[in-house]
């Protein structure tokens, strides 16, 4: 285990490498009802069963593949907003079969195989610059905590304002709970008792059963039978039409970004990045979302990325790939557990989220406020994240406002070739976005 893992080196150990796992994957553990729930919503043959059985294997395999290879706390599942375009846009949208848009997400995901062997993704990551990669640890951090307080009911657009805290009476349980877990969550993190935001997620889901946000069903049974994935449903007749290329490219540009943005903030808040920022093991690293992919297109879920909620199992002690190992042991025992994960409410991870956002906030110190040069790309990538509602939109907005700032401010060699490269595919992305 130490050989394979290196745990001493990372100032881990077995048990909290473990919980570490587990917390990460109550985490997100609700990919396994939104995705099958939103991609099973299109019907036509895809159903909320196979979806679910593709969901967790696909994030099993991607999520193990990252931990054997790149030894990193990261775990992989298919991605929020990814999933929302494979349905709405492509599906309802744009009138296109799930079998066409399946196809669209197993050619990105080969395209992304090739340029992770020859080390393209990679020098990507490395053209950032150092401050903005910490700017984007701080982001992701804010962008995970409104997650955190949407999926609980905290904030809402209906109070009247654009967004706003809930009254939080008898109306607004899960609100309530979340806020019930959130205090739970400081409280054992101040106490420095180990496993603290696991042990919360665990209080708070016992705590919503008399409040009604836990639900047990009647005659519930914690265990059940998978249903079989839609294997190598493709359809290649449509691949050379411009809507095709059109929705390949927005699969693949908004993977590349959420993929590299959220392995930047994972590191970053788990200080596993050396001197200049770069990340440890970084095309094995990205491989694995390729990877994750490819076998998700072929059981039949979307695009498969790595999940910003891996901040959660960082923040519970998690350093290693033995963290990633368990998160993806327990999305293969979770083929036949469904019931009982699916008792945890989004009410009792919403706290975790939350507080990552506070762990992740303290980043911001590291960042030269002085030089504006620096600071207001920084700040255009902060705050683009969470009210964008995009990790990619907050790299590519800030990535050009560091360009204009770095070029107003007379320090034009301070930009790296790389950094030039970006920013112009960048623009270009933003204004094929406006005519498309």
């Amino acid at each position: 285990m130490e050989k394979l893992f290196k745990l001493e080196e990372k100032g881990t150990t077995v048990g909290r490498e473990i919980v570490a796992g587990i917390t990460t994957f109550l985490a997100m553990a609700y990919i396994l009802a939104v995705n099958p729930g939103m991609l099973g919503s299109i019907g036509n043959g895809m159903t909320f069963g196979s979806v679910f059985t593709a969901t967790a294997i696909a994030s099993a395999v991607a999520t193990l593949v990252m931990a054997f290879w790149a030894n990193l706390p990261v775990a992989l599942a298919p991605g929020m907003g990814l999933n929302a375009f494979f349905t709405y846009t492509v599906c309802f949208g744009m009138g296109c079969s799930w079998q066409l848009a399946l196809t669209a997400v197993l050619i990105e995901g080969l395209i992304f195989i090739l340029l992770s062997v020859f080390g393209i993704r990679e020098k990507i990551i490395n053209a950032i610059p150092a401050g903005m990669k910490k700017a984007v640890a701080v982001g992701i951090g804010l962008f995970i905590a409104l997650i955190g307080l949407a999926n609980a009911g905290i904030v809402s657009s209906e109070t009247g304002t654009i967004i706003g805290f809930v009254n939080f009476n008898m109306a607004a349980k899960p609100a309530v709970v979340a806020m019930i877990g959130l205090i739970i969550t400081v409280v054992l993190y101040l106490l420095n008792v180990p496993g603290a935001i696991l042990l919360a997620i665990i209080a708070t889901t016992i705590i919503g059963i008399p409040f009604g946000v836990t639900t047990i069903p009647e005659g519930w049974k914690p265990f059940s039978l998978p249903e079989a994935p839609l294997l190598f449903k493709f359809e290649w007749a449509g691949i050379l039409s411009v809507k095709f290329f059109v929705i390949m490219f927005t699969f693949l540009f908004t993977d590349l970004f959420d993929t590299i943005g959220t392995l930047m903030g994972v590191t970053q808040q788990a200080n596993l990045v050396d001197e200049e920022g770069n990340i440890p093991n970084a095309k094995a690293a990205l491989m694995s979302d390729s990877i994750g992919t490819v076998v998700g297109a072929c059981l039949g879920t979307s695009t498969v990325t790595s999940f910003v909620e891996s901040s959660s199992g960082v923040a519970a002690g998690g350093r290693t790939g033995l963290t990633s190992v368990t998160t993806g042991v327990l999305f293969l025992l979770a083929l036949f557990m469904t019931p009982l994960f699916a008792l945890i409410p989004s009410a009792a991870t919403a706290p975790a989220l939350i507080f990552v956002g506070f762990l992740m906030m303290k980043q911001v110190a590291d960042i030269d406020w002085q030089d504006p040069t620096e600071g207001i790309p920084a700040f255009i990538t902060i705050i683009a994240m969470p009210f964008a509602y995009s990790i990619s939109k907050g790299i590519c907005l800030g990535m050009i406002a560091y360009v204009i700032a770095k070029c107003a401010g007379k320090k034009i060699k301070d930009i790296p070739v790389a950094t030039w490269v970006l920013a112009v595919i960048f623009i270009a992305d933003l204004i094929f976005e406006a005519v498309k």
